[in-house]
Order: C-alpha cells, then sequence, then structure tokens
C-alpha cells in the first residue's frame, strides 16, 4: 500500500478514535454513576442505560435519591445521544471524504493526461507493462497507464497517470489520450485482449506507434493484421538476451 494511502487509513482511523473514545467513556461514567448512587449491579446499571424507564420500576420497591438518580440519567442519555451523533457524523465524513479524495485525485489525473501530447498509452502494469512504463520514465517519456485491476492501480506511485478500466474499451483509451499518444503498448499478459487493443487503437490511433504483447509465434500474424507495428513475444526476448551474453 502507498505511504500516502497508509497516513489517510491512520488520519481516519484517529479521528473515528475520538467520538467512539468519548461514547465509551460516557457509559462507563453512565453505569459507574448509577453503581455509586444506588448500589445496583453491574448489569442492572448497564441496563438502566438500555431502558431509562427501569430506574422508575426501581424506585416503586427501593429507596435511594431518587430526584439525584433520575436527573444522572437524563444527564447521562443526552451525552449518549450526542456521542452517537458524534460517531454517525466521523463514520459519514470518513467515508464521504474517501470518495470525494478518489474523484478528486481522478479529475486531477485526467485533467493533466488531456494537457499530454506525443505520450506513450501502456495498457496493463503487470511485470511487462510496469517494466515497459518504468524505463519510459526513466526515459522522461510521459506515460499513461490504463489498468483495470484495483488492487494494482492502488500498488502505483501517487504521481502515475493511470486511467482505470479495461483498455480494450475505446472509451477507457480515449481517456487516455490516445489519439494524441505517440505510441501505444498492449502489455496484458493474454494475447487475445492484446489483440482487441490493437483493433481498437488502430480505429481511434492510427498513426500512433503500436507495440502488441503476444504470448505465442502464433499471434504475430494476427497482430501485424490489426496494425502493429512490433509485435513482442516475452520468452522469444528474454531467450534471445540469454544467448546474447552467452
Amino acid at each position: 500500500m502507498p505511504a500516502s494511502s497508509v497516513g489517510t487509513l491512520r488520519e481516519r482511523v484517529r479521528a473515528a478514535a475520538v467520538p467512539l473514545a468519548a461514547f465509551g467513556a460516557t457509559v462507563l461514567v453512565g453505569v459507574g454513576g448509577f453503581v455509586a448512587l444506588t448500589g445496583v449491579s453491574v448489569v442492572d446499571a448497564t441496563f438502566w442505560l438500555l431502558d431509562p424507564t427501569s430506574i422508575e420500576l426501581y424506585f416503586e420497591h427501593h429507596g435511594g435519591p431518587e430526584r439525584a438518580t433520575k436527573a444522572f440519567a437524563v444527564g447521562v442519555l443526552v451525552a449518549l445521544v450526542l456521542a452517537g451523533v458524534w460517531v454517525g457524523e466521523s463514520a459519514v465524513d470518513a467515508a464521504v471524504d474517501g470518495r470525494l479524495r478518489r474523484e478528486l485525485r481522478r479529475m486531477q489525473t485526467q485533467r493533466a493526461i488531456d494537457d499530454l501530447t506525443d505520450h506513450v498509452v501502456v495498457c496493463g502494469h503487470g511485470m511487462f507493462g510496469r517494466t515497459v512504463a518504468q524505463r519510459l520514465d526513466d526515459r522522461g517519456r510521459d506515460v499513461v497507464v490504463v489498468e483495470n485491476d484495483a488492487n494494482e492501480r492502488e500498488r502505483m506511485a501517487d504521481d502515475a497517470l493511470v486511467v482505470a478500466g479495461d483498455a480494450r474499451r475505446e472509451d477507457v483509451l480515449e481517456r487516455a489520450g490516445v489519439d494524441r499518444a505517440d505510441a501505444v503498448v498492449a502489455a496484458i499478459d493474454d494475447s487475445n485482449a492484446n489483440v482487441q487493443i490493437g483493433v481498437a487503437t488502430s480505429q481511434l490511433a492510427p498513426e500512433a506507434r503500436l507495440v502488441v504483447r503476444v504470448g505465442d509465434e502464433m499471434y504475430e500474424s494476427t497482430a501485424r493484421r490489426v496494425g502493429a507495428d512490433v509485435v513482442v513475444i516475452p520468452e522469444v526476448v528474454s531467450g534471445t538476451d540469454v544467448v546474447d551474453d552467452l
């Protein structure tokens, strides 16, 4: 999990801890107060918090500081209501704040993507796509990653430009600015999906350089037919690299 996500989680836990602690403290004070005023058991005192009308029934058969106990019960009830409202508001704020943060980040990312030209769209952030994106970033190239897996998106750096969605969909590629891209890399670990990305890219951005990853040589001719300028078979490339190093 990115450091920013951990920090945000800690902030939310701390924000929720205060009202929960206040609610718990009110319960403890209420139970302790009833026990001290009347000498009832902790169980009975706890029940009085849940059903204050039981106090009236108690004093019908027992003596003691009835007025003080009832006044204390009113104070505790008001405190419990306020603490409960505080807990509820904190929960709602955390949920809304989380959605707002995600939406704000999505809007900022989309605005940054909309300002790009001649960037590279990398579809898929598995080992192959991640390596391509990192190498391009090291060379100072602008990179937009299209990733459908929420967990993988969460693991990516906060400053990465990421579009959530299936790269085979034209609307998703359009959000990645494929029509202004210099190149598109279909890097998913699925040859059929990459070929479909190639088809969509050829229709939306016929001038963009298209790199298609396939898992087997039998897909190479198909990838070429849909417009791939470069077809990459990772196993072949890695095997060639090994031989070159021998």
